[in-house]
């Protein structure tokens, strides 16, 4: 039908230019909505927190299903207009991404340890992930990066592209409150271990399949396609979060690095499982070669996005 070509028309051109922006520009300097989103988000929780399932849930509800409720009045308002719904398509997905600034900080933080500055990379650290880096060498800080990369190319791309194919401008503006939820109240502490269940639960069901296609990526794009498919079948179940563990044992493999082991995240004390025993211990130089498989990851998926509607709605013609 004309109706469906044009949709994914607008998607493959918006999400394309979204990408490119996030490639020229990074994420906006000022106004972030992502910002905007987590400044309301933690107003709303002043007002309900109680130490409940079901007010974490009326949280997420209004908070998650508010933003994607705005994505489908915005995308609405501008339907039959193409250039308009594209340009809409490309401000989301430039908004709601962030691989350049995920590669940025990566890089920032291997550009300090292979200067031997171990004081500039455990301030850099924090940008990209919640570890203590005052407990971590420089090993530690560089696997801790690579893990980083490689879960943030899921949550912060590959699981946006994802629900932008499915839908729309709606899809990629409520993941991405989703998951921004699951960081501000998705973790086991006293104050969010029942607040924030229903943070925590829907961002594992949302973040499923965008997990799942960063891992089939990644193991395509990897220098080790064999090993990437052995770590993922032989470790990712053993990974605490469902959705990383298949994302970062696939960078594992195809890195062929050695992921996982004690972590500390304010104090608290992990011991995670170790990811590819086979693999060698992470340094410096990876960072750059995980920063590069993401890239491609994120050209992939744009691809796998762009031709999985397509052949849905060939299949779609042809029940017709």
């Amino acid at each position: 039908m004309p109706g469906r070509s044009a949709a994914t028309g607008v998607f493959a051109y918006g999400a394309a230019a979204g990408l490119a922006a996030d490639l020229l520009l990074g994420d906006p300097r000022r106004g972030h909505p992502v910002a905007a989103f987590g400044r309301t988000a933690g107003a709303v929780e002043k007002l309900l927190w109680h130490d409940h399932r079901g007010w974490g849930a009326l949280h997420t509800a209004l908070c998650a299903g508010g933003t994607a409720a705005l994505g489908a009045l915005a995308a609405r308002t501008v339907r039959g207009r193409r250039t308009a719904s594209i340009a809409l398509t490309a401000a989301s997905v430039w908004a709601v991404v962030g691989g350049t600034t995920l590669g940025r900080e990566a890089r920032a933080v291997g550009e300090a340890l292979s200067a031997g500055d171990l004081d500039t990379a455990r301030e850099r650290l924090p940008h990209l992930c919640g570890r203590d880096p005052h407990s971590l060498d420089g090993p530690a800080m560089a696997r801790a990066v690579v893990e980083s990369v490689a879960e943030n190319t899921s949550d912060a791309v590959v699981g946006a592209l994802v629900w932008g194919a499915v839908a729309g401008v709606p899809g990629l503006v409520g993941f991405r409150a989703v998951n921004t939820l699951d960081a501000m109240v998705g973790h086991k502490s006293p104050r969010y271990r029942r607040f924030g269940w229903a943070s925590a639960r829907l961002d594992d069901l949302a973040g499923w399949p965008g997990a799942r296609l960063t891992a089939v990526l990644a193991t395509v794009a990897g220098g080790d396609p064999r090993g990437a498919v052995r770590v993922w079948r032989a470790d990712a179940a053993e990974h605490p979060s469902p959705n990383a563990g298949p994302v970062e044992a696939s960078f594992a493999g195809a890195l062929g690095v050695r992921l996982g082991g004690t972590l500390s995240y304010g104090g608290r004390v992990e011991h995670r499982p170790v990811l590819n025993r086979e693999g060698r211990d992470v340094d410096v130089a990876d960072i750059e070669r995980a920063v590069r498989l993401s890239r491609r990851v994120t050209g992939l998926t744009l691809a796998a996005c762009v031709g999985g509607r397509l052949v849905m709605g060939a299949i779609k013609r042809r029940r017709i």
